[in-house]
């Protein structure tokens, strides 16, 4: 489990695609107004819903309630992963084909953490009442957040990896046809089931063995894993790796604990 890489990547990522935005944002938006973002900062706010087209990130502890859904445009960028913020989305969040959506940051010491790039001590509150669902993105970072519905992964993949970490998602989380350089199902509480299927990783440092890492998640129901490699590893931790309950099957029979 390369953690030095999947840490250190997706921060420098965030960090040179929020020097790449322009500084104003691209639709003003007040109380309970629908927002649509093509460039800089998300501030403070309260917001019917956000849309984002472009390279978007939020302002350092910024606090933004969305009553509907947030949904991450074809090809666009939202970094709310580097600086430290409160976010509630009260219904659904969607990624759609080719963008990057990073979602939380937290100090080292949580399950080794995924700092924030601006003020590496704070932490993220980020809760989304609804589902979060991706098709076809580039990159997707989940980083201490609490979603109460499911977690829906479908198809994409690129350069970067894609943590899924120290999240509590009420419902279940579904990854598949994924071609990321790294995917890690790490340190999560998960309601429901967890399926993951057909899932690549294709860092090319590891001279073909890549892993997909699924370690130390506490499942509701039942874990199921087929076509994960070229490796499939359950990290360094000894004991029980993962705790079901309900049964495993496919490739992670093996990384349940009694």
């Amino acid at each position: 489990m390369r953690k030095s890489v999947w840490l250190a990547i997706p921060g420098s990522l965030a960090l040179a695609g929020a020097l790449a935005v322009s500084p104003g944002p691209a639709t003003a938006a007040g109380s309970s107004t629908a927002y649509t973002c093509t460039g800089g900062d998300i501030p403070s706010g309260s917001y019917s819903s956000i849309t984002v087209t472009g390279m978007c990130d939020v302002v350092p502890d910024a606090v933004i309630n969305v009553a509907g859904n947030l949904n991450v445009a074809t090809g666009a960028f939202f970094d709310a992963q580097s600086a430290p913020s409160t976010i509630t989305v009260g219904k659904n969040v969607t990624a759609a084909a080719g963008s990057l959506m990073g979602l939380g940051c937290q100090p080292d010491g949580v399950h080794a953490g995924h700092p924030c790039a601006i003020e590496p001590d704070g932490h993220s509150v980020i809760t989304v009442d609804g589902n979060i669902t991706t098709t076809d993105a580039d990159t997707v970072l989940l980083n201490g957040i609490t979603v109460k519905g499911n977690v829906t992964l479908t198809g994409g993949g690129g350069v970067y990896p894609w943590p899924i970490k120290n999240n509590t998602i009420g419902g279940n989380v579904t990854a598949s046809g994924i071609t990321p350089e790294w995917f890690g199902l790490l340190f999560n509480h998960i309601g429901g089931n967890a399926t993951l299927t057909n899932i690549t990783s294709t860092d090319p440092e590891d001279e073909g063995f890549a892993s997909v890492n699924v370690v130390l998640n506490t499942i509701g129901r039942n874990l199921n894993c087929n076509g994960l490699g070229p490796r499939l590893s359950g990290g360094f931790i000894p004991g029980a790796v993962n705790v079901v309950g309900g049964k495993a099957t496919g490739q992670c029979v093996g990384l349940v604990g009694g």
